[in-house]
């Protein structure tokens, strides 16, 4: 998220580097704990992402489409967009390469009848869900008609990926703030809406939280005044696919811990719902911005688990937040960026994908504790 945001593994230099291999050891001092087995009834899942996040939170859903519920999309676009290739990615689902690389992104330039031609193909060797699945979820499109990093034309090829796949014209929700660049939008957090730049996180009188969850869900009760539920640190390691559990699971671009709020209802064994949040590129717990945030710190630690404004509304709504995390990996992904063009394989849009297939099995370990 911001230029270079993302994708180069093309030029970082060596002090850059050295500083993202202690941000990635920063959880590797003490384990956390596992993830709970709550009472979770894992046919309400529903997840969101902005950036890499949102590009991301579209892979999970495409390829797990008879889980999910619904999604909200925040700067992102169509599924598998960069068909495996990162020029693809900087230049043409999206403007983070430049100056290095020319932004060609156009009306066109996603290729979505491409796109959902692969997605059928991937289906038809069950590599992912049927699509068919899809057409019952719900989904929010937010984008910002100052974002210059993944502009507006990618959230309207991202509308028409869906559509082309037989999604109902009343389930799809297009949100466009004409005042807000590449940010998540909250109503009074983080810096200017117009402001493209750390911590991706801006002031613009607009509840992304709110309206995504709301829009999945139907109308939710109000939103705490502070969040009085538990934020649980938990060690990501251990829902790696098999072989990949290890110290360090870069190459995975997964971090050692990620985040999980439970509201005291949920924690109770009372019947809950979960969505996951997916941050976006320089927002992992683990990201070592150059200045200090605003809340102290070297690292970025939680300040998008904390105030991109889920857990609010999770508490008076039976919702269990998941803050997966990814991790820098030294010159081939510096910022953290969810993988949406393939650094960590060729898989890494479908059910195989190292990303997808550990958050899929962090969700059936939240669900383990449902009751009939």
């Amino acid at each position: 998220m911001s230029r270079h945001l993302a994708f180069t593994p093309l030029v970082a230099p060596l002090r850059r580097g050295l500083l993202l291999i202690l941000a990635g050891s920063t959880s590797l001092t003490m384990a956390a704990a596992p993830l709970p087995a709550l009472n979770i009834d894992v046919s309400q899942t529903s997840v969101s992402g902005i950036s890499s996040g949102g590009f991301m939170a579209v892979q999970f859903q495409v390829a797990h489409a008879s889980t999910v519920k619904g999604a909200g999309i925040v700067a992102g676009g169509p599924y598998a967009c960069a068909q495996n290739n990162v020029l693809t990615a900087v230049a043409k689902c999206s403007c983070t390469g430049e100056p290095s690389v020319r932004c060609q992104v156009d009306a066109d330039s996603a290729q979505v009848p491409e796109l959902v031609e692969a997605t059928r193909r991937l289906a038809e060797q069950n590599k992912i869900d049927p699509p068919a699945r899809l057409t019952g979820q719900k989904v929010l499109i937010l984008a910002g008609r100052k974002d210059t990093l993944v502009p507006l034309a990618i959230a309207d090829q991202l509308a028409a990926y869906y559509t082309a796949l037989g999604l109902p014209a009343a389930n799809l929700s297009r949100v466009t703030l004409d005042n807000a660049a590449h940010t998540m939008p909250t109503p009074d957090y983080g810096i200017a809406c117009a402001r493209q730049d750390e911590p991706y996180i801006g002031k613009c009188r607009y509840d992304s939280a709110r309206n995504i969850l709301s829009w999945i869900y139907g109308p939710l009760k109000a939103a705490s005044t502070k969040a009085k539920g538990r934020l649980i640190e938990f060690d990501q390691r251990s829902y790696l696919p098999a072989g990949q559990q290890g110290l360090f699971s870069w190459h995975g671009g997964m971090d050692n811990s990620g985040w999980l709020y439970v509201p005291n209802s949920c924690a109770k064994g009372e019947p809950c719902r979960l969505h996951i949040a997916l941050h976006g590129c320089k927002q992992g717990q683990s990201y070592l911005p150059l200045q200090a945030p605003a809340g102290g710190g070297l690292y970025y630690g939680t300040t998008f688990v904390k105030n991109s404004g889920y857990n609010r509304w999770a508490d008076n709504n039976h919702l269990v937040i998941l803050y997966p995390q990814a991790v820098s990996i030294p010159l081939q992904n510096p910022n953290g960026c969810w993988d949406w063009w393939g650094y960590s394989g060729a898989d890494y849009a479908n059910q195989n994908g190292v990303q997808i297939q550990t958050l899929k099995a962090m969700v059936d370990r939240l669900g383990a504790g449902a009751r009939p």
